[in-house]
């Protein structure tokens, strides 16, 4: 493969890949910030799922995880960070160049 434009399967990134992450990143890419209900919601996600997803993309640095309280109320907000944008931008142009033939 040598031509440079050629689709590479390694670029895409399994962090972003999953469904429910990749919803996460593609909801955040619009909203910027939303709460955890909000995602779970938007994502027809139980708690646990997306617990666990956020923790994933988390830990690659893609979405920041703030907790807070709301009077008595715990609150839990979550925004991507410019990496995450950056791979989740990334993350398109690989499935851009996949579903065009590209390669």
């Amino acid at each position: 493969m040598n031509d440079p434009d050629a689709f590479d399967i390694e670029a895409i990134d399994e962090v972003v890949h999953g469904r429910v992450r990749l919803g996460v990143m593609a909801y955040l890419s619009s909203v910027g910030a939303a709460d955890f209900n909000e995602l779970k919601a938007r994502l027809q996600a139980t708690d646990g799922n997306l617990s666990v997803h956020l923790r994933k993309l988390e830990d690659a640095g893609y979405v920041t995880v703030e907790k807070s309280f709301v009077g008595r109320k715990p609150r839990t907000t979550v925004s991507l960070s410019d990496s995450g944008r950056s791979a989740f931008l990334r993350y398109l142009d690989a499935m851009q160049k996949l579903v065009s033939g590209a390669g």
